[in-house]
């Protein structure tokens, strides 16, 4: 008997993952310090992302969260629209949507049997083809417009190749300073790459290190530059598990009263701001009114199958599941479980071997039970050396063997009032949600 689709495709999606370096997985290795197997890429399959518009989505944190935002509002004017991301968490064609769809398993399995001539010659990796994958899909679906997320940086992403209608860069803080550099300005300079000739960027968030390193880049690049959060300003007004209602501001003058995002955590007050900043933007060439602003924010997750972030993903005892995983990431998400009631609360946490981990680990409450786990990734941290690092903070609790066993220990031990949290890391949630 012939092999089946699904049979193909999980071999075609195997082979993507097993053949070729993939940096969620290995790391540092599977980083190419330049876009030349893109372009060849490129080259092979007829620039494929000249045929549709395109946002250009980059920053430290937020990046993912803005740039489905910006995906449901196109969506709700009812234009096709494509949404490429990374990393995935259950699906590998989490990566690439078109309304929310993901694509076809066929599609993968055609793919790459259609680039295997260039595999030999230019030995791309595993992001470099799915980038690939995701500008031949949205031509040949004929999208009207494409998010594209970056997937590492900037300035060096295989992502850098468009010419964007709009480039965004929602903020910059610590994270992959191994590869970007270890001051912010540094870090800001590799974000800044995506700045391009003349096409408009928005930046999220001021900050007083990384504002002239953008500032010079536009104005190197003549690209018009605005900065977010000097003209909108989002209050959260109430929130539960599936909605935060905000109040936004622009300019001072109240202008979307009681929008309803179905988003939690009042964190994401700083990625409406950009995303909204970005809509403005873009709102005269597709024609974007405040109702689709409203309808896209208000069904985000059915329209663009958001993930991950600030997930409800069980009841009594109450799961919470975070992607927060830098610095500021972890920040954030720690001031959130603040405004959370609960009994007693337990953290599943697991991490990447190549992060500082310092930073986080002191951020992380005290007065919490622990079960710390490896990711079943190569890059997790073994989850004995965790419990050492964390107990330096004042952090206690057993290691476990797995994600899943530590998962499964905190819903045991978990009283039906109490909150259990997993983060730490994108790959610990995957496994859990």
């Amino acid at each position: 008997m012939p092999p089946t689709l699904h049979q193909r495709y999980q071999a075609t999606v195997e082979f993507m993952f097993s053949q070729l370096p993939m940096y969620h997985r290995t790391g540092v290795q599977a980083y190419k310090k330049d876009v030349s197997n893109i372009l060849a890429l490129m080259d092979f399959l007829g620039h494929p992302y000249r045929d549709f518009p395109c946002i250009h989505v980059a920053g430290t944190n937020g990046k993912g969260s803005t740039a489905h935002m910006i995906s449901a509002v196109l969506q709700s004017r009812g234009l096709k629209t494509g949404l490429f991301i990374s990393p995935h968490y259950r699906d590998y064609r989490e990566r690439i949507k078109l309304n929310g769809k993901l694509l076809d398993k066929a599609f993968v399995v055609d793919f790459i049997e259609a680039i295997r001539p260039a595999l030999e010659t230019i030995r791309p990796s595993f992001f470099e083809m799915t980038v690939a994958m995701a500008f031949s899909y949205f031509s040949r679906q004929k999208a009207d417009v494409a998010v594209i997320e970056v997937g590492l940086g900037g300035r060096l992403d295989s992502t850098n190749v468009i010419h964007p209608l709009l480039s965004v860069i929602t903020n910059i803080s610590f994270d992959h300073m191994h590869l970007l550099g270890d001051t912010l300005p540094l870090i800001a300079g590799e974000k800044a790459g995506i700045i391009k000739e003349g096409v408009p960027v928005v930046i999220g968030e001021t900050h007083p290190e990384s504002a002239p390193v953008f500032l010079a880049k536009a104005e190197q690049m003549n690209a018009p530059i605005v900065f977010a959060d000097q003209h909108y300003r989002a209050e959260v007004v109430e929130e539960d598990f599936h909605y935060t209602v905000f109040d936004v501001y622009r300019d001072g003058v109240l202008r979307f009263p009681a929008l309803k995002t179905n988003l939690t955590g009042g964190y994401q007050q700083k990625n409406i701001q950009t995303a909204l900043q970005a809509v403005e933007l873009i709102a005269p060439r597709f024609q974007l009114e405040d109702q689709h602003i409203r309808e896209g924010l208000g069904n985000l997750k059915s329209l663009t199958r958001l993930i991950g972030r600030w997930d409800l993903i069980r009841e009594s005892p109450r799961v919470l599941a975070d992607s927060a995983h830098n610095e500021a990431g972890i920040r954030m998400a720690v001031d959130q479980l603040a405004q959370v009631p609960f009994d007693r609360l337990h953290i599943v946490l697991g991490m990447v071997s190549d992060k500082d981990l310092s930073g986080i680990l002191s951020l992380l409450p005290t007065k919490a039970r622990y079960y710390f786990a490896k990711a079943d990734i190569p890059r997790g941290l073994d989850a004995q050396e965790l419990k050492r690092q964390a107990a330096a903070f004042g952090l206690t609790g057993r290691a476990y063997s797995s994600v899943k066993q530590a998962f499964r220990a905190a819903i045991r031990q978990a009283a039906k009032e109490d909150l259990i949290f997993v983060g730490g890391s994108i790959f610990v949630v995957a496994e859990v949600i």
